[in-house]
């Protein structure tokens, strides 16, 4: 890597066009180099906010450019792994969106090439860097909550308007609930809770099985009827594959019991944030809407009622800024303004980070293929009516693939 601000492509113009205000913010981290869609039209649209990048309409024209270092893939997601590697093996970076791919198969090929290359591969994960979720973690990690025992992830957002095209057609995301049945969209839920419990870190704790279940499938058909009419095939009984709700419940190898659930076609207001933690000296429990607080209790320091007895919630707030992780210390003033309590941000300021110190980032890819087999694993449970699924040991020489 040369001397200067890192050198990034990004693939995938819809959702790299979210980047404009974080771009300004890391000029000198980051220095846009090149866009890759298919639409002329994004291009275009690119071009005039940024005169100087180089477009490609061919993602394998745009590994051949030695100017580039380092590739954001915010490509539909069944893109993902397969560009990823591909990323990897012309030797740039890669920063990629969630989750990181869908088979067992692709998992094993990401993590073999990063490792045989050597690069920096990160999955971007904002939700792990949302101020909340920097917080509970470092209080987890001082031994504030003492040892945790239980926690619960949902991402329970309505998102039935990105399911389908205008006219009817199905988008990447239609084409999963359509095709799948377990839980697709996995790493909101997760990501946070396996870096709470060091899953990421020597001597910490590793996710070890897996239970799922799916409810009925219902909303979109109703949703297609509404929006469609009922001759379209997606209004049939029988034509969505994937439930409404997706339950995952997972045990790690120290015994801490983990609920997970992901929702995104259910009429209902957004609750994307949904995280649970107990320990034997605290808890967590985020709001569950964007009008209430997250509430921490503390054994060893929070407020009792008069008995002495009754513990009492607090804010979560009320332990800001003295519990701030060393990263929201650092540009909390600048992640403040950015969706996903910062996290839209913080990604791009890791993924700069990691690759200037030579060092793995926050989200390095054993996270990305652990929390990313939910969607192979659980899909695979589901169909033999809630099996128990073991994880992979994605860093043990032979990763438990004969297991």
């Amino acid at each position: 890597m040369t001397k200067g601000p890192l050198r990034l492509a990004i693939v995938g113009g819809n959702r790299g066009g979210r980047l404009e205000r974080a771009l300004g913010l890391l000029a000198a981290q980051i220095q846009l180099t090149a866009i890759c869609d298919v639409n002329e039209a994004v291009l275009g649209a690119w071009q005039i906010q940024y005169p100087g990048v180089t477009t490609y309409t061919d993602y394998q024209d745009m590994l051949q450019d030695q100017t580039i270092e380092a590739i954001y893939i915010a490509s539909p997601m069944p893109f993902h792994a397969r560009q990823s590697v591909e990323a990897l093996l012309a030797g740039k970076h890669v920063l990629s969106e969630v989750p990181a791919f869908q088979t067992l198969d692709e998992a094993w090929e990401l993590v073999e090439t990063v490792q045989r290359t050597g690069l920096c591969y990160m999955m971007a994960e904002n939700y792990c860097f949302s101020r909340a979720v920097l917080t509970v973690g470092h209080l987890i990690n001082q031994g504030c909550l003492g040892e945790i025992t239980y926690m619960e992830g949902g991402y329970l957002h309505d998102c039935r308007h990105l399911i389908a095209q205008a006219d009817g057609s199905l988008t990447w995301r239609g084409q999963l609930h359509r095709d799948y049945n377990g839980m697709n969209y996995p790493t909101h839920s997760l990501g946070p809770l396996a870096h709470w419990l060091g899953t990421n870190q020597a001597g910490g704790d590793r996710l070890k099985s897996l239970t799922a279940f799916t409810s009925p499938s219902r909303s979109l058909q109703n949703y297609f009827h509404e929006q469609y009419g009922g001759q379209h095939p997606a209004a049939q009984q029988g034509y969505w594959q994937q439930g409404d709700s997706s339950v995952v419940v997972v045990q790690s190898e120290r015994g801490v019991l983990i609920t997970l659930r992901v929702d995104w076609t259910s009429a209902r207001p957004p609750n994307p944030t949904h995280y649970v933690v107990q320990g034997t000296e605290g808890g967590y429990t985020s709001g569950r809407h964007e009008r209430e607080q997250d509430l921490i209790w503390l054994k060893q320091v929070s407020s009792q009622e008069d008995d002495g007895r009754t513990a009492m919630w607090e804010p979560l707030s009320r332990y800001q800024p003295q519990f701030d992780h060393p990263l929201w210390q650092a540009w909390g003033h600048e992640a403040a303004h950015f969706r996903h309590g910062g996290g839209d941000f913080l990604v791009f300021v890791e993924f700069a980070a990691a690759i200037e110190e030579q060092r793995a980032p926050m989200v390095d890819v054993y996270d990305a293929a652990t929390w990313s087999s939910v969607f192979a694993l659980s899909t695979a449970s589901v169909a033999a009516g809630g099996k128990t699924m073991v994880f992979p040991d994605y860093k043990a020489k032979n990763g438990g693939k004969d297991a």
